[in-house]
């Protein structure tokens, strides 16, 4: 079984988002193919800023003597994710629409120990010359409704492949691990239980959301207060 065929099996649970006749299979196995292309693309830009940010955790431990990432963990958009998420959109299914229009094929999400670490490691990212910030929207200091707390970024990211250079867009989620702890416990139950979450409950889970940034504050003010000892 080729290549093309495998994944054609493999797919064949997609949404019938091709209309497929007698002379459109040839088509439908070159589109198929174009979006395991553009996986490969987004797979080799994580793989970059993986690299990256583990280089600067290594150098902060040679030159302070600790490390700042407690954990990364990333991900790339499966096939069928993009066709449902470009149908529910009314987007025209392909991968160049994809890559036009969807800005979070890929994401990553790094833990550090300390609300400092975040914006270091920020402006890092920033500061490297082929790297380029698309967007960036800080919901540490401007918490969503729900109490989430998180530093987002979209990033966009030089993969040299044989023929050319390609940029494509990186999410990254940097967050302590104060705030992972909350945003992990609050998706797990609104999206993993069959219940609805009434307004008290949401109310209850905001107020915990604030209890936690104020113990990371209080982590953060015990580390600078060591540090400057």
């Amino acid at each position: 079984m080729s290549d093309i065929d495998f994944y054609l099996d493999g797919l064949s649970q997609l949404p019938a988002v091709i209309e497929r006749g007698e002379d459109s299979q040839q088509e439908f196995a070159v589109t198929m193919l174009q979006f395991l292309q553009l996986e490969h693309l987004y797979e080799s830009a994580i793989n970059i800023v993986t690299t990256y940010l583990n280089n600067l955790d290594g150098e902060f431990n040679v030159r302070f003597q600790r490390n700042p990432i407690h954990n990364i963990e990333s991900r790339v958009k499966s096939a069928e994710s993009i066709v449902g998420k470009l149908q529910k959109k009314g987007l025209p299914i392909t991968p160049e629409s994809a890559r036009r229009n969807l800005l979070d094929l890929a994401g990553i999400r790094v833990t550090c120990y300390y609300i400092s670490d975040i914006y270091e490691l920020a402006n890092m990212l920033t500061r490297r010359d082929d790297f380029v910030l698309i967007k960036q929207k800080d919901y540490i200091k401007h918490p969503k409704k729900s109490g989430y707390r998180s530093l987002h970024m979209i990033v966009n990211v030089p993969v040299h492949l044989s023929t050319m250079k390609v940029y494509a867009p990186v999410e990254i989620q940097i967050r302590t691990m104060a705030m992972d702890f909350w945003a992990s416990l609050e998706h797990q139950l609104k999206y993993k239980t069959t219940a609805e979450l009434t307004p008290e409950i949401s109310e209850e889970l905001r107020a915990c959301a604030d209890q936690i940034a104020e113990t990371d504050m209080r982590m953060q003010r015990i580390f600078m207060e060591i540090n400057d000892l």
